[in-house]
């Protein structure tokens, strides 16, 4: 049987690394938000001839100040091109100078205004924080006839540490996407962080759940073995589950086209990070602290 908890230093050293690094990230470099956040304009056309390149587009562009332009090529011919707001007038002029420099069809347009972007944004905000939250608190609830020796509050915060882990990492990852390769972070990676915390936490609640069950069969057992012995007995499961899971992610990332590139990438990062919470952080986290709880009230 391995002894998970025997190497919680080390696993709280290569957590914190990530995390301080994530932090570091965000606040340098912060998040290139897509045009649902921000406001702008969305169009993507398949040219039916050879597609010209990004500097001859852009310098076709130039005359209609259309601020920074975000040039993303998907598969052999289409192009999604990303700017500020614009009229109809404007957006067919656009089409027509496209056209001029090779013949495209438009598969789509999109115009979001500056407000809604913000309100959007903020409602992102919120849906994260309520669900961070009701995740905490089903956690306390759930656990609350486990008093002994680990108080059922602490598994909801333990819980809500690794969620924070497991949150940060991707958003890090993001922060660097975005500013070496403009990466913008859209409402498919929003979906990909809220799927990372259930995913993570119905992970966590399995193995919350196991040390329930054993500090009742083998309530002789100190703390720190009933939590070795529940590690052992889920991970198996852990790691299966989260390996299904990558072989169809890693297989999306590869071949399911750009606009869902991220989207995966996102969710590969995020299962990854919250497999290695659930074993390696949760469990030992709940260790740690009875073990300095136990400290203190010996003094």
């Amino acid at each position: 049987m391995f002894n998970f908890t025997k190497y919680s230093k080390v696993y709280y050293l290569i957590s914190g690394a990530l995390i301080i690094a994530s932090i570091g990230c965000l606040a340098v470099f912060g998040l290139k938000f897509g045009i649902e956040f921000t406001g702008g304009s969305n169009m993507e056309v398949n040219f039916t001839a050879q597609r010209p390149n990004n500097e001859e587009i852009s310098k076709s562009l130039s005359q209609f100040n259309l601020g920074e332009i975000v040039l993303q090529p998907v598969g052999s011919n289409a192009l999604i091109l990303k700017f500020k707001g614009v009229d109809e007038a404007t957006h067919q002029s656009i089409l027509a100078n496209i056209n001029a420099l090779s013949p495209a069809q438009e598969k789509s347009f999109q115009y979001i205004g500056p407000s809604v972007g913000q309100e959007l944004k903020n409602k992102t905000i919120i849906a994260i924080i309520l669900a961070l939250a009701s995740i905490t608190l089903y956690i306390t609830l759930v656990f609350r006839k486990v008093s002994r020796p680990v108080s059922s509050w602490k598994y909801g915060i333990t819980s809500l540490v690794a969620l924070f882990h497991d949150i940060l990492i991707p958003l890090g990852l993001f922060a660097l996407l975005g500013h070496f390769y403009n990466v913008e972070v859209t409402i498919p990676i929003i979906a990909a962080l809220l799927t990372i915390l259930g995913f993570s936490v119905h992970d966590t609640i399995v193995i919350f759940d196991r040390i329930r069950e054993n500090i009742v069969k083998k309530s002789s057992a100190s703390f720190n073995e009933t939590v070795n012995a529940s590690l052992n007995e889920t991970v198996g499961r852990s790691v299966s589950t989260v390996l299904t899971t990558l072989f169809v992610m890693i297989s999306i990332f590869f071949f399911g086209g750009e606009s869902l590139k991220y989207f995966s990438l996102a969710l590969i990062v995020g299962i990854v990070s919250g497999v290695y919470s659930s074993i390696f952080i949760a469990g030992p986290l709940l260790v740690s602290w009875h073990n300095y709880s136990e400290k203190r009230n010996a003094r």
